[in-house]
This record gives C-alpha cells, sequence and structure tokens, in this order.
C-alpha cells in the first residue's frame, strides 16, 4: 500500500500535515458536537477522530523509507 502512495506522488511530509490537521479536527469537532449534543456523544466524536492522527503519522514514517531509496 505504502509503495502505491508513492507511486502515486504522495510524500512523508503530506501524511505528516494530514496527522497535525486530524488533531486540530479532533478539537473542532468535540467543541462543535459538546455546544450541539451531549458531552458523552462529543467525547467519541473527538476520540474517534483523533484516532486518526497516529495512522497519518504511522503512514508518514512507512512512506518516508521509500523517499530514502
Amino acid at each position: 500500500m505504502l509503495e502505491k502512495l508513492h507511486d502515486l506522488g504522495l510524500k512523508s511530509s503530506h501524511l505528516y500535515a494530514a496527522g497535525f490537521a486530524s488533531i486540530g479536527v479532533s478539537v473542532v469537532s468535540w467543541l462543535v458536537s459538546k455546544k450541539a449534543e451531549n458531552t458523552h456523544r462529543a467525547d467519541r466524536w473527538g476520540i474517534f477522530v483523533g484516532e486518526w492522527a497516529p495512522t497519518f503519522f504511522a503512514m508518514g514514517n512507512g512512506l518516508r523509507t521509500y523517499e530514502k531509496e
């Protein structure tokens, strides 16, 4: 999968940026959901989006190995 992403022109810096962006989106979605709904649902939504960040960072690390070759 990482080789295919590399072949498509995706760089590790793109995935790192997506990881940091997902942290921001997690906070914003938690704040918005907390005002619109109850606290329990806002917490679940914020955690769900927040789990994307480690995935993007891990994929960025993996893709970095293809950039070094």
